[in-house]
């Protein structure tokens, strides 16, 4: 999975919504939208952002490595 399906999957494992993680890491709703889509990657200080907020590490976000 990318880092786009992992943040979109835990953000809504704990059912947030796209505008309360924003809230929470201080960013706008479509940040997270484009974020999620794929369109934008987040930086390594937004990514630790939300890591923290959805209760993960960064590991659990970053992409999973196909062998």
């Amino acid at each position: 999975m990318s880092i786009a399906e992992n943040i979109k999957a835990k953000r809504e494992a704990m059912h947030l919504t796209q505008q309360e993680l924003a809230d929470r890491v201080y960013v706008n709703q479509s940040m997270i939208a484009k974020i999620e889509n794929g369109i934008k990657q987040p930086s390594l200080a937004l990514a630790r952002q939300i890591a923290n907020v959805l209760e993960c590490t960064l590991d659990d976000l970053a992409p999973s490595q196909s062998a």
